[in-house]
């Protein structure tokens, strides 16, 4: 008889993971479409208003599409009010924008959701995530923060090259201090910079201490089970080596009475031997 309590099992959360594999490579091409919406007016400011209205419809599309996944995957859930506990922070992503729609906020929500829909997906190994994720930061955090410096009267970071430059000494907490943000929201920029960076650093710490960790214990367990074999090869020679000396041990029981009596039988009676 068919378990009707297990139906919602076997057809939501399939679904649900079915999505999230089917969408993830368009959901990486929206966010490539996105680095390059967002770095063209920042990167060409000289470009004119229409190229900027595109690059601005762009990254609406990608935040409304990342917004939509969301939406989509809430529906597919089994247990929607977990759902939403365990993905605060994408739901954050999608709201924020909405509230307060300034181009910064619309950067770091997509960063976000781009970033959890990631990370969700077992086929992206650690490394590549965060290879990836070293990237992405670098490459937003120059044009972010170039994009708020450029126009500051007192601020020194004016050229793609100065923010690049920025953002990499911030991010490993070297911080030359050559280059600097000197509006609060360039501040602002540079602590998450920098907190995003150390994170970066002790997962790839952590990744590394997790491999050499891991290839000690597959050395120790193919270590252990060569001993065991061996310890078991040789309790089973010293078991053969008892059951042969129990049967010649047997034989010979036999063998000495009959030396012994001098005697043959047969059929049960005995036959003396003739004499000479």
């Amino acid at each position: 008889m068919r378990d009707e309590t297990a139906q919602p099992t076997e057809l939501g959360q399939p679904a649900q993971a079915r999505w999230e594999r089917r969408t993830q490579r368009p959901l990486l091409a929206l966010a490539v479409a996105f680095a390059v919406a967002y770095a063209v007016p920042i990167v060409r400011p000289e470009a004119g208003a229409s190229v900027t209205r595109a690059c601005t419809g762009v990254e609406w599309f990608v935040w409304g599409a990342f917004a939509a996944d969301y939406v989509v995957r809430l529906a597919l859930a089994e247990h929607r009010a977990r759902f939403v506990r365990t993905h605060w922070l994408d739901l954050c992503a999608v709201v924020l924008p909405m509230i307060q729609p300034l181009r910064l906020l619309r950067l770091v929500s997509t960063l976000l959701l781009v970033g959890r829909r990631a990370r969700m997906a077992s086929q992206i190994k650690l490394t590549t995530y965060v290879v990836g994720a070293v990237v992405g930061l670098l490459m937003f955090g120059s044009l972010a923060v170039l994009s708020v410096e450029r126009e500051s009267p007192d601020g020194n970071i004016k050229t793609l090259g100065d923010a690049v430059w920025w953002s990499f000494t911030t991010m490993t907490t070297v911080g030359y201090g050559d280059h600097a943000p000197t509006t609060g929201l360039g501040r602002v920029l540079a602590v998450g910079l920098m907190l995003s960076g150390i994170a970066l650093l002790g997962v790839v710490t952590a990744n590394i201490a997790a491999w050499f960790i891991a290839r000690f214990e597959k050395d120790d367990a193919e270590e252990r089970r060569q001993t065991a074999a061996i310890e078991a090869l040789t309790a089973e020679i010293t078991a053969l080596r008892a059951q042969v000396s129990a049967l010649s041990g047997a034989a010979v029981t036999a063998t000495v009475p009959r030396q012994a009596s001098g005697q043959d039988t047969v059929g049960g009676a005995p036959v003396n031997a003739p004499r000479s």
